[in-house]
C-alpha cells in the first residue's frame, strides 16, 4: 500500500510557480505492478522521486506499508565524486544488506569494467542508468520504481535486465514509466494516469491505456 495524503509538489519555471502535484489524495493497492502513464512534463519522473524520499514535497506525505526502492535510472540517488563501488558500498549500509554480496552483483551485472571503481561523474547516462539498476536489482524490495531503464545498453544487456527485473517481479510489486505500452502490458496489471496534477487510479490496465491514449491524441 501506497498512500498519498494531501500531496503537492511545484516548481519555479520562469518566474511563475507550476503545480505538479495539486493536493493529491489516493491509496494504491498492496500488490499491483502499475503503469505510470501521462504526457511528457506532467510529473511522472517527479512524483517517483517523492515516493522514493529522494524528493520532499510542498505539503503533505506520502505513507507505505513496504520498502521502496529509488527511482530506478535517476542518477541522482548517487554521489558523483564517489566511485561507483564507494555508492553500493554507501547503499549496503544505508539499507542494511551484505556489502560483499551486494558489491559482487552489482559489478558483475552493470558490466561497467574499469568505470566500477571510477567517481561516477565519468559516467554516461547510460552507465550510470546500469549501475543504479544494478544496485536497485541487487536489494529485494517490497516496490520497484523504474523509469524506462529497461532500454539500456545493446540487446545482450537489455536481455539479461528483464530477466533479472522478471525474477524480481514474482514477489515484489513495481511502478513503472515506459513509452512502450507492450512493455508496460509485459509487467503491470493496473494503471494510474497522471495529468494536469492529479492522478487517477485504474484497476483495469486497458482502461488507463485507453485514456491515456486519448488525451495524447
Amino acid at each position: 500500500m501506497i498512500r498519498f495524503e494531501n500531496l503537492t509538489k511545484s516548481f519555479m519555471m520562469r518566474g511563475e510557480r507550476r503545480v505538479v502535484i495539486d493536493d493529491l489524495n489516493l491509496t494504491l493497492p498492496t500488490g499491483k505492478s502499475l503503469a505510470l502513464l501521462g504526457r511528457n512534463g506532467a510529473g511522472k519522473s517527479t512524483l517517483l522521486r517523492l515516493i522514493s524520499g529522494t524528493m520532499r514535497p510542498d505539503s503533505g506525505r506520502i505513507v507505505s506499508d513496504g520498502t521502496i526502492s529509488w527511482p530506478v535510472g535517476f542518477g541522482g540517488s548517487f554521489h558523483k565524486d564517489l566511485t561507483g563501488a564507494q555508492n553500493v558500498r554507501f547503499i549496503a549500509r544505508i539499507y542494511g544488506v551484505d556489502t560483499d554480496a551486494l558489491l559482487a552483483f552489482v559489478e558483475d551485472f552493470s558490466e561497467l569494467g574499469k568505470f566500477f571503481h571510477m567517481p561516477v561523474r565519468s559516467y554516461s547516462s547510460g552507465m550510470r542508468s546500469r549501475l543504479t539498476f544494478g544496485a536497485s536489482m541487487g536489494i529485494r524490495f517490497d516496490t520497484y520504481l523504474v523509469d524506462e531503464v529497461t532500454a539500456v545498453g545493446d540487446a545482450v544487456f537489455r536481455r539479461k535486465s528483464r530477466a533479472v527485473f522478471v525474477d524480481r517481479m514474482r514477489h515484489s510489486s513495481a511502478i513503472m514509466v515506459n513509452h512502450s505500452m507492450n512493455q508496460l502490458r509485459a509487467f503491470c496489471n493496473a494503471g494510474i494516469v497522471l495529468e494536469h496534477g492529479r492522478m487517477q487510479y485504474f484497476d483495469d490496465l486497458e482502461e488507463a491505456i485507453a485514456l491515456h491514449e486519448e488525451m495524447m491524441a
